[in-house]
């Protein structure tokens, strides 16, 4: 009986268990593409989704629905995001054939200094509580998106969300599952967390049904009177006289003087796809130095998540990282050398510490040469061919677990993840912007609109941006399928920055990688781990041009859904 108990454990972790034998497409796919000619939207709620679609099918804009669907995921996936994170965007502007990307994300406090961290005896910035708290950029970024590329007005943009608010939603299954986690049982504690987030004094189960009455009114507000209530007027008001008295350094001056940066995009070609990140100081040029160092190798011969492919993928990953943890800052406080980070050059240099045979377990950072020149994800795209790629976060799950009063929502816990040694390039700084993990991404090719697509997930986002591009573009997946693939996800054994110092890091692979892989990489030296719910979370919509219509997709590892008209 033994023997056999042992057998069947092994043929389960060897394959992909799967509900069903599917006639079309690749054995690990969950569901079709959906294809749509008029618009498209991909969140991680489907409530969310549809009232993306509500919105432009109202005759708003990819950005209109976009704003929409964020304030209603900010309600109902307080787990990831909300009006006291951060945002990033970028935005395809088909009649321009332009891409513009914006930076959303806020700076530490004016009054809280280096010197306050080692005054209290911290050598890390604390994941909870009041010293982690960093301004919350996503409100004015919705403005700042709406005044340029909006056409419905804030109000309509905003009442799903508050209809939602007043009259209550059901809680999803994985968003239930992440609400009740032990990470967020430990913030109980924080004032006003437990009475706006545990209504009846724990998390709420799936299907329950939850109102949050403090955040309808905030939102009534923001759309009365505009961002200035938030960031000058009376909710900022109340966010200063709250932090005052729980200890916090967020003042009143600190929102006053807040503002989004619009910012170029940056991009590398793979392949003869054009691949587009923000710059720093999030970490998407991670994934473009990713892109660079494989673009030498021929993966497609390797077979996918063969343990060459998946060999290679993680060696460029532990690469791209280390010059991660180095340089990847504020660029208002440093000169980085974003141009040397992804140019073919740097690449070559780089790409000679990647051992085909075995796994790295010490790589220094590079010396790039100076050249001038939980989070939630969604992407919608409306009938003009305009397509919004977005990413919003309060970093760690519900953020600080401070809520100030009245409001409704949490304040984001960014600050965090600053540096406290001196000299570092993320070190921390009096109203200085932290090293950022959320980031968006976009394709075209020859100039066209090709994809619009982001993997949330912390320091999982670059890698999995890469696996969903080698699958597309390497592996001949559609959407979908590039979602469902099995992942790996390595993580370094350092610092939230990412440095994997001396042991190589840790390898999570997903149950549908087989065992003889699992066994091929053990050989070639990476050292094994698990990493539950941790693989991402991706959203996708590509334009098909020649057929001229849109295709969505949606990560089957989520609650939400893709869907067209």
């Amino acid at each position: 009986m033994e023997i056999s108990y042992l057998v069947l454990c092994s043929l389960f972790m060897a394959v992909p268990l799967l509900a069903g034998d599917r006639i079309s497409g690749r054995s690990f796919a969950t569901r079709s593409e959906v294809i749509a000619r008029q618009g498209m939207a991909a969140t991680s709620h489907p409530l969310a989704t549809r009232i993306a679609i509500d919105l432009l099918q109202k005759g708003g804009t990819a950005v209109d629905a976009a704003i929409a669907a964020n304030a209603a995921l900010g309600l109902m996936e307080p787990t990831g995001s909300g009006l006291g994170g951060d945002l990033f965007a970028l935005v395809w502007v088909d009649k321009e054939k332009k891409l513009y990307g914006l930076n959303a994300s806020g700076r530490s406090p004016f009054g809280l200094t280096l010197e306050e961290f080692k005054r209290q005896g911290f050598k890390d910035i604390p994941m909870m509580g009041p010293l982690s708290v960093s301004v919350p950029g996503a409100v004015d970024g919705w403005f700042q998106l709406h005044e340029r590329f909006g056409n419905l007005e804030m109000r309509d943009l905003l009442e799903p969300a508050i209809h939602y608010a007043r009259q209550g939603f059901p809680v999803t299954a994985v968003i239930a599952h992440s609400w009740g986690s032990e990470g967020n049982e430990a913030l109980k504690d924080q004032p006003n967390f437990a009475s706006t987030f545990f209504p009846e004094g724990k998390p709420p189960p799936e299907g329950s049904i939850v109102r949050n009455t403090d955040l309808a009114t905030t939102l009534e507000k923001i759309s009365r009177e505009g961002r200035d209530v938030f960031y000058r007027g009376t909710i900022a008001q109340t966010i200063d006289q709250f932090c005052q008295r729980v200890g916090c350094f967020l003042r009143h001056r600190d929102l006053a003087d807040h503002t989004s940066t619009w910012v170029e995009p940056v991009s590398v070609t793979y392949r003869g796809y054009e691949v587009w990140e923000l710059p720093p100081n999030g970490q998407g040029i991670a994934a473009l130095q990713m892109l660079n160092l494989l673009e030498a190798f021929d993966l497609r011969s390797m077979g996918h998540n063969s343990v060459e492919s998946l060999h290679h993928l993680v060696e460029a990953k532990k690469i791209a990282f280390e010059d991660r943890a180095r340089f990847y800052a504020d660029p208002e406080f440093n000169a980085i050398p974003v141009a040397g980070l992804i140019s073919r050059e740097y690449a070559k240099e780089r790409r000679q510490l990647l051992d085909p045979e075995k796994a790295s377990f010490e790589i220094p950072a590079g010396d790039p040469k100076l050249q001038t020149g939980d989070t939630i994800y969604l992407t919608v795209a409306d009938r003009d061919q305009n397509m919004v790629s977005l990413i919003q976060s309060n970093f760690a799950g519900f953020g600080s677990g401070l809520v100030p009063d009245g409001l409704g929502f949490g304040l984001q816990n960014r600050g965090a993840l600053f540096n406290l040694e001196e000299g570092n390039f993320n070190s921390y700084a009096p109203h200085k912007r932290p090293f950022h993990t959320i980031i968006p991404a976009f394709v075209t090719r020859e100039g066209e609109p090709f994809l619009s697509f982001g993997l949330m997930g912390g320091d999982m986002q670059p890698q999995g941006h890469v696996q969903i591009l080698t699958n597309l573009i390497d592996f001949g997946m559609n959407l979908q399928e590039a979602g469902d693939a099995p992942r790996f996800y390595h993580r370094g054994s350092s610092s939230p920055t990412g440095s994997i110092m001396s042991d190589g890091g840790e390898l999570a692979l997903e149950s549908g990688v087989p065992r003889e892989i699992r066994e091929g990489l053990s050989g070639k030296g990476h050292r094994l781990g698990s990493a539950e719910g941790e693989f991402g979370g991706y959203q996708a919509i590509g334009y098909d041009a020649v057929n001229n219509v849109y295709r969505g997709a949606s990560e089957s590892r989520k609650d939400g859904m893709a869907m067209g008209y």
